[in-house]
């Protein structure tokens, strides 16, 4: 047999040398399963860190119930229970004023005359031409009662007698005729004399003794302004969130500035019953009893409401809210911890609250301070309110 001794070192060595070859590549195939691992690791690390960061930090609030029984304080505007501009009905010159501003009148009494005398000639030819009319009248009469017989007699025409009653019909037409006329021209005479309307002040005269009157009510041409201020009517417009609690028989308090530390009470006697397209507000009006005369038309006057607006509504810090093209919105955080935007219709604005009618339930959660690039489905994490430290805290002083 062939001897083989010698062969066994060289088969060592090629076990030996496979042995380390496959340590070897099991410790490459290891670092690079580790290297591919940490490598992995760390994108998934970054992946997350960078995750992390685009989630914000937010703080959210609750809505709150509205309010109820407010003090609504409206600007009011105070005027005449009645005012009227005195025009003249009648041309002429003014001969002559009796009432000067100020001047307390009572109803019919007399605040100027006016001299015209084509009026008073006017009259006396009306009245003539009705004179002469009667006469005429009187002949034609008894001339048709004569006819008349004559034609029972057959003594005339039935045409003549025809046309002499027709004759007495006319002249009966003609009196009544130059009667209206002159009625018409007594009435002209009688506006020679500008009387006042109603009872109360004459707060305007617009004219002088030799004026030249022209009849008619062309812009500043009124002669007398007269206004009764007995009572003065109170114009309040009331927001529309306000309209349906402002009824008649609400009670209001009255400020002038003119009573300084002292109100007084009205209440609303009438309201518009629509709202002003332009403005959204309900017209109300208000009775003041001023026969004392301690307040004057014109005046401006606060007016204060107990009312209330829609008890239904919420109300939510100024600060929440996002104004954009689409009309207010509110971020709220639902529970997946994303935001969801929601868009409502504003109520009163209370300087550092607003008033929400619709859009929102008093269990939602709204963001506070949100960024304008916020969007629906965008992650969130919700932070407690952290509590404000005073920068010098109260406390006994180290020494």
């Amino acid at each position: 047999m062939p001897d083989l001794s010698r062969y066994a070192p060289a088969a060592a060595l090629r076990r030996r040398i496979r042995r380390f070859s496959f340590a070897a590549l099991l410790v490459a195939v290891l670092l690079a399963a580790w290297g591919t691992y940490t490598r992995v690791a760390a994108h998934a690390a970054l992946a997350r860190r960078a995750a992390a960061a685009n989630v914000i930090d937010v703080t959210v609030v609750r809505p709150t119930r509205g309010r109820t029984g407010e003090d609504i304080v409206l600007p009011g505007t105070v005027s005449p229970y009645a005012q009227a501009a005195v025009f003249a009905r009648t041309s002429g010159y003014l001969a002559a004023w009796y009432t000067d501003i100020g001047a307390h009148v009572r109803k019919g009494q007399r605040l100027a005359t006016i001299s015209a005398p084509e009026v008073d000639q006017a009259l006396a030819q009306a009245v003539a031409d009705l004179a002469n009319a009667r006469a005429n009248e009187r002949i034609a009469a008894i001339t048709n009662a004569r006819w008349q017989k004559l034609l029972a007699i057959d003594a005339v025409s039935r045409q003549d007698a025809e046309d002499k009653a027709s004759a007495a019909a006319q002249a009966k037409a003609a009196v009544e005729s130059a009667s209206a006329n002159v009625a018409r021209l007594r009435e002209l005479t009688a506006y020679e004399q500008v009387v006042a309307p109603f009872d109360g002040i004459v707060t305007a005269r617009n004219t002088d003794v030799g004026a030249l009157i022209n009849a008619g009510q062309a812009p500043n041409s009124e002669l007398f302004d007269v206004a009764d201020t007995h009572v003065l009517r109170i114009d309040v417009d009331v927001p529309e969130a306000y309209a349906g609690d402002a009824r008649v028989g609400t009670p209001a308090r009255l400020a002038f500035a003119e009573l300084p530390g002292r109100t007084l009470t009205a209440r609303i006697e009438r309201t518009a019953g629509a709202l002003d397209p332009i403005t959204r507000t309900l017209r109300v009006e208000l009775l003041l009893d001023n026969r004392a005369g301690r307040i004057l038309p014109g005046a401006y006057v606060e007016v204060h409401f107990e009312l209330s607006a829609d008890r239904r509504a919420l109300e939510l810090p100024s600060n929440t809210v996002l104004f954009r093209s689409a009309g207010p919105q509110v971020a709220t955080v639902g529970p997946d911890a994303r935001i969801a935007l929601k868009r409502i219709v504003e109520g009163r604005d209370f300087g550092t609250t607003i008033e929400v009618l619709s859009g929102l339930e008093p269990g939602d959660r709204v963001i506070v301070n949100p960024p304008d690039s916020s969007y629906d489905g965008e992650p969130v994490r919700v932070v407690p309110t952290q509590p404000i430290v005073p920068a010098h805290p109260a406390g006994p002083t180290a020494p």
